[in-house]
């Protein structure tokens, strides 16, 4: 995609030329005839034909105004739409280049993303970000790059691959190709005027480019900060009585498929206010590979709204309309002479089936295929990114020191003090044996809006057996650019684990991370996706029963997408055999995102168990007397 936009359009000749084919006194280089238009200002459907000259829609008219065009397209039974944009989502999350995602979602109607590349910035840096632009480059789908604001997510807390300062940040808002400040996490920093985030958002304040939010759970005086500091956009909406408190509050808002659950509560919720608001946007923010595959991106999105019970008009124009407001890309999302030729052309407003995409004019899908294949980008510099050795079952076994009661501390994190020291006692008595103590475990309670917690477990022979019910997780950091030593902590509530999962693919540092139920399970997982260079991996039994490569930054995958969605489902029926899932919390995609510790509550992290609300990043495993397991914010 051209990245003189919107400036393109302002060309003198070309300008002239649509002037003279609206007017009847030159032909429209495409016109399309016989069709229905939906209006995105009104909701309307109409008959009307649409001139193009250039990438320009010169004249959306009566039909049979005009005959003269150098291509005529006949759009009998069908009705043409503007090109749904979809205002945050990041690639990465489908585990597929750019390219093969543009060739999942250009054919269904979706023209335009707005692509926060943070995962492959947490991973490789500006390097990473630099092999977005020119991944996306030459691509038809229109891809609007933003500068990853999170680098890491929460600074302190945990390590990845790089860090973005101020500084980076103003570097990357300095570039054309570079379209605003992308999700702002790190929602403390910006509240307490920390000068990292601070500066940071104030960058995107100078710079005149927009700069979007990530406001999860902030209301009342918190979200008020958050939005004084300049953020201006959230899609991290909980319910729908949060959805209306940041609409009332004038926040922009980019609602997401992501979280299936919440859409016919925020559904019912406008459909009660009675219009959709203006500052309402659609987004997909993360899409598996699967579902990308089986049923779309922001098109799948807008169909599900409407099955919710939104009125049809109104998920289109919060898809296409308030996008390019949102935008400020006054050229897109509206069929109306003078906009820029992006259009799609659909059986119905509910289906959605697209039978030809056009975009800047030229049509670029027919019946659900690309008509182009872009270059192959080199993807040399986003492989070997996993620098962790083998590890072995004794690697994810918590140690107790027999002196002290604390866990036990290696040699190098004496030197660095990563570890906090914890007292000189335990809290319970010894057991007849005297290898055998019973010692109390700082837990992490529940996969989404965590808490503190606790647990009693034994020690045997300086080693803590994990107590029934409890998940063990673990943390490694695979950047080198610390010890790659995974880091432990006791989950609850998160089921009973019958083996073990391990990914590379961890929100937002992307360290290699797993969960499960014993340990050889851990090691014989995490191992797979070491020897891998990244991806995903479940073990049972001490051996694999499902893999899935991904060894560009351990996130993506250079194949098609369908062998890649044959893989991943085959990955989550084999995770089905390990956990019994509880919805809407503890999914499988909760392991993706159980290291956010920009989030409220507890996180683990390659640097131990941390918690923003404490400004600790490492918490220490094991209580002794007087020390609190739970805190209430």
């Amino acid at each position: 995609m051209t990245r003189h936009e919107p400036q393109d359009l302002n060309d003198r000749q070309l300008r002239d030329r649509a002037v003279a084919a609206a007017r009847g006194d030159a032909p429209f280089d495409v016109l399309v005839l016989n069709g229905q238009v939906f209006d995105a200002i009104t909701g309307e459907i109409r008959q009307a034909d649409i001139g193009l000259v250039g990438p320009l829609i010169a004249s959306v008219h009566a039909p049979g105004l005009h005959s003269d065009a150098g291509e005529v397209i006949d759009a009998t039974g069908l009705i043409a739409i503007p090109g749904l944009i979809d205002t945050h989502m990041h690639i990465e999350s489908s585990m597929v280049t750019p390219q093969t995602y543009a060739n999942a979602v250009l054919p269904r109607g979706v023209t335009s993303i707005v692509w926060d590349p943070h995962e492959l910035g947490n991973v490789h840096g500006l390097a990473g970000v630099d092999w977005a632009i020119d991944a996306t480059r030459d691509l038809d789908l229109r891809v609007i790059v933003l500068a990853p604001s999170c680098v890491p997510s929460a600074p302190g807390l945990e390590l990845a691959g790089a860090d973005f300062t101020p500084e980076t940040l103003q570097t990357l808002l300095a570039r054309p190709d570079i379209a605003g400040i992308a999700e702002v996490m790190n929602m403390q920093g910006v509240i307490e005027r920390e000068p990292r985030m601070s500066g940071i958002v104030q960058a995107g304040l100078e710079s005149g480019k927009p700069v979007f939010g990530h406001a999860r759970s902030l209301q009342g005086a918190q979200l008020n900060a958050f939005m004084a500091a300049g953020v201006s956009t959230d899609h991290e909406i909980t319910s729908a009585d949060d959805l209306m408190h940041k609409l009332r509050a004038g926040l922009g808002i980019e609602l997401r498929g992501s979280h299936d659950h919440l859409l016919p509560e925020c559904v019912a919720a406008l459909n009660e206010l009675g219009h959709l608001p203006g500052s309402l946007t659609l987004c997909t923010d993360d899409v598996f590979p699967d579902d990308l595959f089986q049923a779309g991106g922001l098109d799948d999105v807008v169909r599900r709204l409407i099955r919710y019970g939104m009125p049809a008009s109104w998920a289109l124009r919060a898809a296409t309309y308030n996008a390019a407001v949102r935008l400020s890309r006054p050229d897109l999302g509206l069929l109306a002479a003078g906009r820029r030729a992006d259009l799609s052309l659909v059986d119905t407003l509910e289906n959605l089936n697209c039978q030809r995409v056009i975009c800047n004019g030229l049509t670029v899908a027919l019946q659900g295929r690309c008509l182009t294949e872009p270059e192959t980008i080199e993807t040399q510099p986003l492989r070997s990114s996993v620098k962790v050795h083998p590890l072995t079952a004794d690697d994810f076994r918590l140690r107790v020191d027999a002196e002290t009661g604390s866990e036990a501390e290696t040699d190098s994190e004496a030197e660095t003090g990563s570890e906090t020291e914890t007292g000189s006692e335990t809290e319970a008595g010894s057991h007849a044996c005297a290898e055998e103590r019973i010692v109390t475990v700082r837990t992490i309670h529940q996969p989404r809006f965590t808490q503190h917690g606790s647990v009693t477990a034994r020690v045997i022979d300086g080693v803590v057996e994990v107590p029934e019910g409890v998940t063990l997780m673990a943390v490694t950091h695979r950047h080198g650019l610390a010890e790659a030593r995974p880091r432990l902590a006791y989950l609850t509530a998160w089921g009973q684990w019958r083996g073990a999962f391990a990914s590379t693919v961890s929100h937002d540092s992307h360290n290699l991370t797993a969960f499960g139920g014993n340990e050889q399970d851990m090691a014989a997982a995490c191992n797979a996706v070491i020897d891998m260079q990244g991806g995903m991996a479940v073990a049972i039994d001490g051996q694999l029963v499902a893999t899935l490569a991904l060894p560009l930054s351990g996130l993506i995958s250079d194949a098609h997408l369908e062998p890649i969605s044959t893989q991943f489902v085959a990955l989550r029926k084999a995770m089905d055999k390990v956990v019994d899932w509880q919805p809407p919390y503890l999914v499988f995609k909760a392991c993706f995102g159980a290291t956010l510790a920009c989030n409220a509550g507890p996180h683990l992290t390659d640097r131990g168990i941390a918690d923003h609300a404490l400004g600790s990043a490492s918490l220490p495993p094991i209580l002794t007397p007087g020390m609190v397991a739970t805190v209430t914010s």
